[in-house]
């Protein structure tokens, strides 16, 4: 029997599978959107664009811009009691607003 694989998409079957008609690259405006410094954002990750894709235990979460690193987005992420720091390319976030009425 083979050794399983641990890689860093194991387990994520359904997590990174688009419906039929998402399939195919991200829109050009998805590529180059802009944060800034503060924003909140949710992770979506777009499993057609590998480049700076976060590890998929973030997905659907939201955090807070940190700052940038060439250009993906430093991301401060909450996770339980611990803060942690993720680089995430632009195409795999979405801008939401919070506290807003």
């Amino acid at each position: 029997m083979a050794k399983m694989s641990h890689g860093p998409r194991s387990g994520s079957r359904m997590k990174m599978t688009k419906s039929i008609k998402e399939r195919g690259f991200p829109k050009v405006n998805d590529l180059v959107k802009g944060f800034e410094i503060g924003d909140y954002v949710a992770i979506n990750i777009n499993p057609s664009e590998h480049r700076g894709m976060p590890f998929h235990n973030f997905q659907g979460k939201t955090a807070v811009v940190k700052g940038r690193q060439g250009e993906s987005y430093l991301l401060d992420l909450k996770v339980g009691t611990v803060r942690k720091t993720i680089i995430a390319s632009p195409v795999h976030l979405r801008k939401i607003e919070i506290g807003k009425a």
